[in-house]
């Protein structure tokens, strides 16, 4: 329960951007301050000298009720003139940054210039924004997804903004991954949580990242061992990623490109998977 004077019920929600900050956003509305999300930040980047990390910035945007729903990304209402003014200097401006949003990546930037860890920094910036639920990095150590096409290794925004997720995805790689930990928080919330949820987000670079963490496998293990419930939400549905290049990435990558193909990525580790009625025939298998 999240009202009454009672502990709100805690809930671990491992998270990408656009899925996991929607699915979030309906968690906190039930749990409130119960909520811990553990988001992606392998497809973190360096923009303009900032440090720019897409997947909090949109689950932390989103659960201050400040996000921009035409885009999905960013901030409602904001403007691009730093953006204009970057590509008058022969910037290149594929990766849009608005230009109140840039002040989150400037602070984000400098406190970790002065030495504070990335868990302390992204939690004094959802402090200031007033929300109830926690959001935690999967580990303050540098991670970066890269996807290999036919063209060679790219950067993943080079291949999600830059080429619109165009290519064909042959391997993906998570740079960095080897020195990764869970943080101390990350694991003091999967210890203590009653339920732990996989958000409607893609299994192959926004999940995967987090579960590839060396010792998180462990985590979510011990937790089962304890009873703790771990579920899984479909991002496909019909066929079809909710956003995102998920289906197609699926496909490229040797796995069927259905609510199915997701559920067998998780065996294993989950208690129970939730598909759309749609996908009710696939329900048995």
């Amino acid at each position: 329960m999240a009202d009454g004077g009672l502990e709100p019920t805690r809930v671990v929600e491992l998270a990408g951007g656009v899925g996991g900050a929607k699915l979030a956003e309906g968690l906190q509305a039930i749990v409130g301050r119960g909520l811990t999300v553990i988001v992606n930040t392998a497809d973190d980047t360096e923009r303009h000298g900032l440090l720019v990390c897409p997947d909090h910035d949109t689950v932390l945007y989103t659960l201050a009720g400040l996000e921009n729903p035409e885009l999905g990304w960013g901030l409602a209402g904001d403007t691009w003139a730093t953006m204009a003014a970057l590509e008058r200097y022969g910037e290149e401006g594929w990766f849009r940054l608005g230009d109140r949003d840039l002040a989150t990546h400037i602070v984000r930037t400098e406190r970790l210039r002065h030495g504070q860890r990335l868990t302390d920094v992204l939690g004094q910036l959802q402090g200031s924004l007033g929300i109830a639920a926690t959001i935690l990095p999967m580990t303050d150590a540098p991670v970066r997804t890269r996807v290999r096409t036919d063209d060679g290794w790219l950067a993943f925004q080079d291949y999600f903004v830059r080429l619109r997720q165009d290519p064909e995805v042959r391997e993906v790689a998570f740079a960095g991954i080897e020195a990764a930990r869970p943080t101390a928080e990350v694991t003091a919330a999967i210890e203590a949580a009653e339920v732990i949820v996989i958000a409607p987000s893609n299994p192959i670079v926004s999940v995967g990242p987090i579960l590839a963490v060396p010792g998180m496998a462990e985590l979510l293990a011990a937790a089962r061992r304890r009873g703790t419930a771990i579920v899984a939400v479909s991002g496909i549905i019909g066929g079809r990623a909710l956003k995102g290049p998920a289906d197609r990435m699926l496909a490229s990558l040797g796995h069927e490109p259905t609510a199915l193909g997701v559920a067998r990525g998780y065996a294993g580790l989950i208690d129970a998977f939730i598909l759309d009625t749609v996908d009710g025939d696939l329900a048995p298998a």
